[in-house]
């Protein structure tokens, strides 16, 4: 069970994003100054709640953490069982994304003549970030591809579980959606 003296590393890391998202600065350097703000809560078990941790057996879980009152960023931690995957995706907004615990593999796609082409592929262990945005490269699919459970911490520019994105199939066609959340008894705003 969390308790009160290990909400300090959360609530610096929505501190610093804060910071880094009032200083208006170009996209790169909020994404550099976020993604080194992640990256010492990553692996350590003493501030993320275990209603956060939880897999889902149909897919993966997306459970919100922070959501801000003003609604320009969003922390979100996602929950993989082995074997599951997103669908080929996009976000609309920046991202930054932090490995907490065992393996994710990114698949990264661009628009091609003939649909969508597999660009990259990242294999990411614990401690580890990346960045999406739609200026960077924001259509990818991500997904477990370990024996253990996999769990990743995520920053967004915006309330995620409320903006409008895309899914794609291999030939690049979008259709619509709104993630939502998983149900989560507590939000660490509330902290």
């Amino acid at each position: 069970m969390t308790t009160a003296k290990d909400k300090a590393p959360f609530h610096t890391f929505i501190a610093a994003c804060r910071s880094a998202i009032e200083a208006q600065t170009d996209e790169a350097t909020t994404l550099q100054a976020i993604r080194a703000a992640l990256t010492p809560l990553l692996g350590r078990d003493d501030w993320l709640p275990e209603t956060h941790r939880k897999p889902r057996a149909d897919r993966y879980a997306q459970y919100p953490l922070f959501v801000s009152p003003q609604g320009d960023f969003s922390v979100v931690s996602f929950v993989w069982s082995p074997g599951q995957w997103t669908p080929i995706h996009d976000h609309t907004v920046w991202g930054v994304i932090g490995i907490h615990q065992g393996v994710e593999r990114t698949e990264a796609y661009r628009e091609g003549a003939d649909g969508l082409v597999l660009h990259k592929t990242i294999d990411a262990t614990v401690g580890q970030t990346g960045a999406v945005s739609p200026a960077i490269g924001d259509i990818h699919r991500v997904g477990n591809v370990s024996d253990q459970l996999a769990i990743s911490i995520h920053a967004y520019g915006g309330d995620i579980g409320r903006i409008e994105r895309h899914v794609y199939d291999e030939q690049g066609t979008q259709k619509r959606f709104v993630s939502g959340y998983e149900p989560a008894n507590v939000l660490l705003n509330d902290w």
